[in-house]
């Protein structure tokens, strides 16, 4: 039996690297401050393109990868922040669910770009955003919101209530790169 990396691994770690770095690359961009007061950044758009694009596994890879470099200290998080003490702030349950965002995201999107239907991906890429980036990372986000800054449930959803109009509109940013990517790279092997 041939242990030896194929061509493929390589191109799989290759793209899980660049997913890692993307995300980096999105919290270096300034937040966006909503009229409401309420900040937006990019780094879930990273989270719902790494999952829609790279699929499941991948997908979950890269999030991890890219929260292994925070918890040792880079300062890649919007606003530069990093170190472990992030993961016990009260935006941690947001961050514990990226991973799982961009592997329900993955999942979704591999029900959805059946190798027939890979013209038009954009409806299940928003659907894919949607339900992984944010319905799933809003779960743990929530959840750990209400835990670490000891609200009722009821009252963290309704603080976190305000990201969701910026996040909706991610959702369609990732959807149309989905079908841009899917258009100009044909070849490129979306969710497997």
């Amino acid at each position: 039996m041939n242990n030896t990396p194929t061509r493929r691994s390589y191109h799989s770690l290759a793209r899980v690297a660049l997913f890692a770095a993307l995300i980096a690359v999105f919290g270096l961009i300034p937040k966006l401050d909503l009229p409401f007061g309420v900040p937006i950044t990019l780094q879930t758009l990273g989270v719902m393109l790494a999952g829609c694009l790279l699929g499941a596994r991948r997908g979950f890879l890269a999030v991890g990868l890219f929260l292994l470099m925070v918890a040792m200290g880079l300062p890649l998080l919007s606003g530069g922040r990093g170190g472990v003490g992030v993961f016990f702030s009260p935006s941690a349950g947001f961050l514990l669910g990226w991973p799982f965002g961009a592997a329900v995201c993955g999942l979704v999107m591999q029900r959805w770009s059946r190798p027939r239907e890979r013209t038009v991906l954009w409806p299940g890429a928003f659907v894919a955003a949607f339900v992984g980036g944010i319905g799933v990372v809003y779960a743990f986000g929530i959840t750990g919101l209400a835990g670490i800054a000891h609200l009722s449930w009821a009252q963290a959803t309704v603080a976190s209530a305000a990201f969701i109009p910026g996040d909706l509109l991610k959702c369609a940013i990732c959807a149309a790169l989905v079908q841009t990517v899917a258009r100009g790279l044909p070849h490129w092997r979306l969710a497997d």
